[in-house]
């Protein structure tokens, strides 16, 4: 049984709410954060209700939070396939993690160590490495794209690599252009140069199959709510290195992996959120999976469930992708940046971003939000790979697919485009 938008549409209560009459939005503003399932509503409000209090008390709510955070930190290690659930760190956000993150290896290098960024990212997996580039005197390498196609070039990251590589840090997918990286072959390349590897996989996790194991990264970072969950952060890193490295952290929290790396109180509402939210995707599995179960030997429970939701839903959304591309490619004084040859839609996501001959980016945007039709103009913090591709000015267009978009909705932003 094929996955279809319309047997989870009813589940999201965002998208069934009409701005007038019987019009309804259209969410393409995916990529910035999608929308959530009533079960990951219905959580935040039952941590409320049932468990709200911090951590480590003795008396009965206390003991269900911890119970709760420990349980979605399991779930979550099943979405990434880590081996430990004491690998999962939550945070507010990728952007804070990844500082963090940079913080602590920055105090195991010296002056003079090189770190690899590329001009696809996200600039929350640029900033926080070029800060610390400058307050320890490192030295930055960058890695080139290839421009006809917006992929990364291999020949570019394979000059970047030194003897001197400490880090290298790169995007699993382009959350401007939607190219998928090949991940698993940079994480060897990384290590031969004797460099953690650090992947951004926020705008991946929404829309394929994570394995940080298949993948061999050191870390990985992702943010809940691209995943149909609450506005929280989440990063994976090995065990012995969160154990060992020098986080910064208060003297009275506990200093075991992954206590030491949350700061503060975390927000425990939203780590009940996540759960629920990886609970929704391994149903999508159990219900729509049973097709791609033999492609993930070894695999079981909830790991394979989450595996094979995944898989169902990357199928539908290419389906998806390949209809946009269409239609994009059909309208006058449009031109798309990234991978459009369909044979190669397995290399990206359904995020497509575009520019018009006689059109602002803003003024598409606006023309579209007129109709109900939610799309994203700018730079959208990527901002190295839009000053490459010369449009860091006003950026571009991003239509920003997921799986609960239909080709109803696809044909709606066709009739309203033609009205520019």
């Amino acid at each position: 049984m094929d996955f279809h938008a319309d047997a989870v549409r009813p589940l999201f209560p965002a998208l069934n709410q009409p701005i007038t009459g019987t019009t309804y939005p259209v969410f393409f503003d995916n990529p910035a954060g999608t929308q959530v399932p009533t079960g990951v509503i219905q959580a935040v409000t039952d941590y409320y209700t049932h468990m709200n209090a911090n951590s480590g008390g003795v008396f009965a709510t206390s003991r269900h939070s911890d119970a709760m955070v420990r349980a979605t930190r399991e779930k979550v290690a099943d979405f990434l396939n880590a081996p430990s659930p004491d690998e999962i760190v939550f945070g507010p956000n990728m952007t804070t993690l990844n500082f963090s993150l940079s913080r602590a290896l920055a105090k195991t290098l010296k002056p003079g160590d090189e770190i690899v960024l590329t001009r696809m990212d996200h600039d929350a997996n640029v900033a926080p490495w070029l800060r610390i580039a400058e307050d320890y005197g490192l030295v930055v390498r960058w890695v080139d794209i290839v421009e006809h196609d917006c992929t990364l070039d291999m020949d570019s990251l394979e000059a970047a690599l030194t003897d001197k590589t400490r880090v290298v840090a790169t995007v699993h997918t382009s959350n401007a252009v939607g190219t998928i990286n090949p991940v698993a072959q940079i994480a060897q390349m990384a290590h031969a140069a004797g460099a953690y590897y650090v992947v951004d996989a926020v705008q991946s996790a929404p829309h394929v199959p994570l394995d940080v194991q298949a993948i061999g990264c050191d870390f990985l970072l992702c943010s809940a709510y691209k995943f149909y969950g609450p506005h929280i952060g989440v990063l994976w890193g090995r065990y012995d290195l969160l154990s060992d490295l020098p986080a910064y952290k208060v003297r009275p929290s506990h200093d075991e992996a992954p206590f030491r790396w949350e700061t503060g109180t975390p927000s425990f509402e939203t780590i009940a959120g996540v759960g629920a939210a990886v609970d929704y995707l391994a149903g999508i599995g159990e219900e729509y999976g049973a097709a791609f179960q033999r492609a993930y030997p070894g695999f079981s429970g909830r790991r394979l469930a989450l595996q094979t939701g995944m898989t169902a839903l990357q199928a539908y959304e290419q389906g998806l992708v390949s209809q946009l591309i269409t239609l994009l490619q059909n309208t006058p004084g449009v031109r798309i940046y990234g991978i459009t040859d369909p044979a190669r839609y397995h290399d990206r996501v359904p995020t497509v971003v575009f520019t018009h001959a006689s059109q602002t980016p803003e003024a598409i945007a606006t023309h579209l939000a007129g109709q109900h039709i939610y799309v994203w103009n700018g730079n959208y913090y990527a901002m190295e790979i839009m000053e490459r591709l010369g449009h860091g000015a006003h950026g571009m267009v991003r239509v920003g697919l997921a799986h609960y978009n239909t080709p109803a909705e696809i044909a709606r932003l066709e009739a309203a485009l033609q009205g520019l």
